[in-house]
């Protein structure tokens, strides 16, 4: 089993939540939805796990989350600020948003040395997704990936979310286009673009298959970022669009991995009763201990 580590984005707020969602508790001893994933993890061979969070909870994420991981998994921890820019570049006064994904996962440039996998802190993506990308990594892939979910298996009843649609040929990711405003409707499912939408189309989850290169060109593509929208105080640094122009250029290429397992995340408040009910039937299931650690 080689090295492989876990990197979990979990320096947001959570606006729309209405709190730190990375903190609360779905599970019937307190767990967290992060637990579930360094668990699921810890089972598919990952032997490190490193947090992007924000300095300011530090000590709270810590007491909260990552002290019962003592003995189980390495952990280590990356922090994103809004002042962490490259030389020559300054923070628009008055910015409050992170500057995005492409920025967080730059945080972690000094920690990471091996093949690595990144996840939303607030997003359940299933044993089996850990599996099947752990696997690709130790059957001795060099190259990028992605776990794909199915469209209308990434809906919050209780609201509209953002997503990755995605495009895919012969195994190989075409494009990822970050797409807001994804509701379901009775003839299928409603966003920001002018397209029709089934829900059987494949989409990111922000659950990618990285090798240590990843930082080189989010080195060189965070000044073009910046020099082009900088100065603006909601621009973000996404990985898809990063991803985006390196398929396009011909730089990378990305392979596309599917999961059958089921995604739930907590979006919205009210989305919290029904991922604790589908964490007790898989619990019931024998999937997870009642206590995890």
């Amino acid at each position: 089993m080689n090295n492989i580590t876990i990197l979990v984005m979990a320096a947001g707020m959570g606006s729309r939540y209405g709190g730190l969602k990375q903190l609360d508790a779905v599970g019937p001893s307190g767990e967290t939805i992060i637990d579930y994933s360094v668990y699921d993890a810890i089972q598919a061979g990952f032997n490190k796990v490193v947090f992007i969070i924000r300095k300011d909870f530090e000590s709270q994420f810590k007491s909260q989350i990552t002290d019962k991981y003592a003995g189980q998994i390495q952990v280590e921890f990356a922090f994103q600020e809004l002042n962490a820019l490259p030389d020559g570049f300054l923070c628009p006064e008055g910015r409050e948003k992170p500057w995005g994904t492409g920025h967080a996962i730059l945080a972690a440039e000094t920690l990471i040395r091996e093949p690595f996998v990144v996840i939303n802190g607030d997003d359940y993506y299933g044993r089996e997704s850990f599996n099947v990308v752990s696997n690709y990594y130790n059957n001795g892939a060099d190259n990028f990936s992605m776990v794909v979910f199915q469209l209308d298996k990434t809906l919050s009843v209780f609201g509209s979310v953002t997503r990755g649609l995605c495009t895919v040929m012969d195994g190989a990711l075409e494009t990822v286009v970050e797409t807001e405003n994804l509701q379901q409707t009775k003839d299928g499912v409603s966003s920001n673009r002018d397209i029709q939408l089934y829900g059987s189309e494949p989409v990111s989850m922000n659950m990618w298959g990285f090798t240590p290169i990843i930082f080189d060109y989010l080195n060189e593509m965070i000044i073009e970022f910046l020099e082009r929208e900088g100065h603006k105080m909601k621009s973000e640094f996404l990985i898809p669009s990063v991803i985006n122009n390196l398929i396009q250029s011909g730089r990378e290429s990305v392979h596309v991995l599917r999961s059958s397992a089921s995604w739930f995340g907590v979006t919205y408040k009210d989305d919290k009763p029904y991922v604790m009910g589908e964490i007790q039937r898989l619990i019931n299931l024998g999937v997870y201990p009642k206590t995890l650690f």
